[in-house]
């Protein structure tokens, strides 16, 4: 019989059913005038026979009826109404609506949000193998929503989830052995879970691959490798991964040197926020690459990355007010932001304020509070900075030389009690 021919005899066979009441005739039919498949795509007829076949105690048009509501297909939206046929559906064991049950708990969508109930229902459908429930589940014993927190059980959950192709899944499960939450650090197992999401094109994993292989975690250091995961986010406008691919150019990791690629790539980042970036395309400015050399752009650059509590960025902005570059020379405004960066534990920042201290430009001549934060920036410059850490050495000397005994006391007090705000 050709399909032809089936086509001409079920439709009006299964409105013959239909019309007998035949639950599963009258599932069918709403299905074809839902997906438009052997009928005139027809919301409301749709509607008519899922409800039908729903009140008789079809799960499946009882999904179909909750899908409707949330979708609005035929009539107004209704999210305590798709709960309800969800919640009917889900009590017979239909597992996509055990899941979309569980969401509405946990979103409050049509029903109180109730971590509790979403929990019972993701465990439900995870149980029958739906895929998204157990990532789901996974998350809330991370965060302890509903249940106890239990990174053990996140993991498991997670594993569920990754082991059925579940990307976010994957993802998680990779973040849990990146960060060695309820399981041993493992960056090999990190790795191989990131790439199995990345395949399937989580732009978080993306960039965190790329990160293990910038620094050689789980895997042999490889710069190209690293910048070629890091695009593939960044041309996803992860602002996070359009920075590592400004620094890559930048550095010369993996690819040629390129100040032009790097301006780009910053800007894209500074663009949608990223404080790094503004730190960096400020310095760009500020040094004139690739760029005309411009110190009042540099400064708009900095400020907007020291508003957001970058300690790099606050230290440029107080170094551009103590010298007047690009803005007006200004020895308070230096003081406040070398002390936002000091407080973060910059060094350079410290060696700064200390000098401004000391000499009472900015704030009142202060040698206790000098020697204070040259004392710290002694201890906090890298090896790799031995001048610097030098030069914090003596002016902590000198300054001591014109203390008292008292104040200098005072002095190494501050600095054993100081922590990084």
């Amino acid at each position: 019989m050709t399909s032809e021919r089936m086509n001409a005899i079920f439709p009006p066979l299964r409105v013959v059913l239909a019309d007998k009441n035949d639950a599963n005739a009258q599932y069918s039919l709403g299905l074809m005038y839902d997906t438009g498949q052997g009928a005139p795509q027809d919301y409301a007829e749709a509607m008519k026979w899922y409800r039908k076949a729903a009140d008789q105690g079809l799960a499946s048009a009882q999904y179909n009826l909750a899908r409707m509501h949330v979708l609005g297909n035929g009539i107004p939206s209704s999210d305590a109404e798709a709960a309800k046929w969800f919640r009917k559906a889900a009590e017979q064991g239909f597992v996509r609506a055990q899941y979309n049950l569980g969401r509405m708990y946990a979103h409050g969508q049509g029903v109180a949000q109730d971590f509790a109930e979403a929990a019972k229902w993701y465990r439900e459908a995870a149980n029958q193998g739906n895929t998204y429930a157990p990532n789901n589940l996974g998350v809330m014993y991370e965060n302890g929503q509903g249940v106890e927190r239990d990174l053990g059980e996140a993991v498991k959950y997670f594993r569920m989830a990754a082991e059925m192709g579940n990307a976010a899944g994957q993802f998680n499960l990779g973040r849990m052995y990146d960060t060695g939450q309820g399981t041993p650090q493992d960056f090999a197992a990190a790795l191989k879970w990131y790439r199995s999401a990345a395949d399937q094109g989580i732009v978080r994993a993306q960039f965190n691959l790329g990160r293990l292989y910038g620094q050689g975690l789980g895997v042999p250091l490889d710069h190209a490798e690293a910048i070629k995961w890091f695009r593939m986010a960044a041309d996803r406008d992860d602002a996070q991964a359009q920075f590592s691919v400004a620094l890559w150019y930048d550095s010369g990791l993996g690819v040629p040197p390129d100040a032009k690629a790097a301006m780009k790539w910053y800007r894209m980042a500074a663009d949608a926020g990223n404080d790094a970036a503004q730190n960096n395309l400020g310095r760009m400015y500020e040094d004139g690459r690739s760029v005309p050399q411009d110190l009042a752009e540099a400064a708009r650059w900095f400020r907007k990355a020291a508003d957001q509590n970058n300690a790099a960025a606050q230290f440029n902005l107080g170094r551009m007010h103590e010298n007047g570059r690009g803005v007006a020379r200004d020895y308070a405004e230096a003081t406040r932001w070398y002390r936002k960066a000091a407080d973060q534990g910059d060094a350079a920042a410290q060696f700064n304020l200390g000098n401004l201290c000391y000499t009472g430009r900015g704030e009142t001549e202060d040698y206790v509070e000098a020697h204070k934060w040259f004392k710290l920036a002694s201890s906090r410059f890298p090896a790799g900075e031995k001048e610097q850490r030098d030069r914090a050495v003596q002016n902590a000397g000198l300054v001591a030389s014109k203390m008292t005994a008292a104040q200098l006391a005072e002095a190494q007090k501050r600095a054993r009690e100081w922590k990084p705000t």
